[in-house]
Protein backbone atom coordinates (compact mmCIF):
# COMPACT_ATOMS: atom_id res chain seq x y z
CA UNK A 1 0.00 0.00 0.00
CA UNK A 2 0.98 3.56 -0.91
CA UNK A 3 0.22 6.57 0.74
CA UNK A 4 0.78 10.14 -0.38
CA UNK A 5 0.21 13.28 1.24
CA UNK A 6 1.17 17.04 -0.58
CA UNK A 7 2.64 18.54 2.42
CA UNK A 8 3.39 22.09 0.53
CA UNK A 9 2.87 23.03 -2.87
CA UNK A 10 5.52 20.15 -4.96
CA UNK A 11 6.23 18.72 -2.10
CA UNK A 12 4.69 15.51 -1.09
CA UNK A 13 5.52 12.98 1.93
CA UNK A 14 5.00 9.21 0.50
CA UNK A 15 5.32 5.92 2.24
CA UNK A 16 5.87 2.69 0.55
CA UNK A 17 6.42 -0.72 2.11
CA UNK A 18 7.02 1.43 5.70
CA UNK A 19 9.61 3.36 4.06
CA UNK A 20 9.26 7.31 3.82
CA UNK A 21 10.34 9.37 0.86
CA UNK A 22 10.03 12.91 0.29
CA UNK A 23 9.22 13.74 -3.17
CA UNK A 24 9.79 17.82 -4.57
CA UNK A 25 8.29 18.10 -8.52
CA UNK A 26 10.05 21.62 -10.37
CA UNK A 27 9.36 21.78 -13.99
CA UNK A 28 10.65 18.75 -15.49
CA UNK A 29 12.02 17.14 -12.82
CA UNK A 30 11.43 14.71 -9.42
CA UNK A 31 13.86 15.22 -6.50
CA UNK A 32 13.16 11.73 -4.91
CA UNK A 33 15.41 11.57 -1.31
CA UNK A 34 18.02 13.48 -2.91
CA UNK A 35 18.19 11.83 -6.60
CA UNK A 36 17.32 13.80 -9.69
CA UNK A 37 14.39 12.44 -12.43
CA UNK A 38 13.68 13.80 -15.68
CA UNK A 39 10.22 13.54 -16.76
CA UNK A 40 8.11 14.76 -19.52
CA UNK A 41 4.13 14.89 -18.48
CA UNK A 42 1.99 13.55 -22.03
CA UNK A 43 -1.65 14.74 -21.61
CA UNK A 44 -3.59 12.72 -23.97
CA UNK A 45 -6.35 14.84 -23.67
CA UNK A 46 -4.54 18.28 -25.14
CA UNK A 47 -4.48 18.91 -28.75
CA UNK A 48 -1.19 18.70 -30.19
CA UNK A 49 0.19 21.39 -31.75
CA UNK A 50 0.34 21.39 -35.76
CA UNK A 51 3.89 19.70 -36.52
CA UNK A 52 3.60 17.07 -34.14
CA UNK A 53 1.21 15.24 -37.06
CA UNK A 54 3.44 16.95 -39.66
CA UNK A 55 3.50 13.72 -41.62
CA UNK A 56 -0.03 12.48 -41.71
CA UNK A 57 -1.31 12.44 -45.38
CA UNK A 58 -4.38 10.41 -46.97
CA UNK A 59 -7.47 9.89 -45.26
CA UNK A 60 -8.57 10.74 -42.08
CA UNK A 61 -11.35 9.29 -40.43
CA UNK A 62 -13.23 11.58 -37.52
CA UNK A 63 -14.67 8.66 -35.69
CA UNK A 64 -17.32 8.92 -32.98
CA UNK A 65 -15.33 8.06 -29.31
CA UNK A 66 -18.53 6.98 -27.77
CA UNK A 67 -22.36 6.52 -28.58
CA UNK A 68 -24.21 9.72 -28.58
CA UNK A 69 -25.92 12.40 -30.20
CA UNK A 70 -25.03 15.09 -32.91
CA UNK A 71 -25.16 18.02 -31.61
CA UNK A 72 -24.13 20.54 -34.91
CA UNK A 73 -22.36 20.13 -37.47
CA UNK A 74 -19.56 22.54 -38.19
CA UNK A 75 -18.54 22.32 -41.60
CA UNK A 76 -19.99 20.80 -44.52
CA UNK A 77 -18.50 18.41 -47.56
CA UNK A 78 -16.25 19.89 -49.91
CA UNK A 79 -14.81 22.71 -46.87
CA UNK A 80 -10.92 23.44 -46.09
CA UNK A 81 -10.62 22.72 -42.88
CA UNK A 82 -7.18 23.31 -40.54
CA UNK A 83 -5.58 21.19 -38.30
CA UNK A 84 -7.77 21.67 -34.86
CA UNK A 85 -10.60 22.77 -36.26
CA UNK A 86 -13.94 22.05 -35.22
CA UNK A 87 -15.77 19.46 -37.44
CA UNK A 88 -18.64 18.64 -34.99
CA UNK A 89 -19.87 18.67 -31.74
CA UNK A 90 -20.95 15.30 -30.21
CA UNK A 91 -23.27 15.13 -26.57
CA UNK A 92 -22.42 11.52 -24.71
CA UNK A 93 -23.39 11.57 -20.96
CA UNK A 94 -24.83 14.89 -20.56
CA UNK A 95 -21.60 16.70 -21.71
CA UNK A 96 -21.01 17.94 -25.40
CA UNK A 97 -17.58 17.44 -27.33
CA UNK A 98 -16.47 19.60 -30.36
CA UNK A 99 -14.44 16.93 -32.11
CA UNK A 100 -11.62 17.86 -33.95
CA UNK A 101 -9.54 17.88 -37.76
CA UNK A 102 -6.60 15.92 -36.96
CA UNK A 103 -4.86 17.21 -40.02
CA UNK A 104 -5.41 20.64 -42.13
CA UNK A 105 -7.20 19.31 -45.72
CA UNK A 106 -10.77 19.28 -46.91
CA UNK A 107 -13.79 17.43 -45.77
CA UNK A 108 -14.73 14.31 -48.56
CA UNK A 109 -17.77 13.52 -46.61
CA UNK A 110 -19.97 14.32 -43.62
CA UNK A 111 -22.32 11.40 -42.48
CA UNK A 112 -24.62 12.54 -40.06
CA UNK A 113 -26.51 15.59 -39.29
CA UNK A 114 -28.12 17.46 -36.51
CA UNK A 115 -29.77 15.13 -34.23
CA UNK A 116 -28.58 11.99 -35.31
CA UNK A 117 -27.73 9.39 -32.82
CA UNK A 118 -24.07 7.47 -32.88
CA UNK A 119 -22.48 4.39 -32.02
CA UNK A 120 -18.82 4.80 -30.50
CA UNK A 121 -16.42 3.81 -33.61
CA UNK A 122 -18.39 5.06 -36.07
CA UNK A 123 -16.99 6.88 -38.90
CA UNK A 124 -18.79 10.94 -38.82
CA UNK A 125 -16.74 12.46 -41.65
CA UNK A 126 -13.50 12.32 -43.40
CA UNK A 127 -10.60 14.48 -44.36
CA UNK A 128 -8.28 14.60 -47.35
Amino acid sequence: MIDIVEVEPGVYSVILDGASYEVRVSGGEILINGSSYPFELDDPRQWKRPGSGAGIQGRAAIVAPMPGKIVRVLVAEGDPVEAGQGILVVEAMKMQNELKAPRAGRVTSVAVKAGDGVNAGAVLATVE
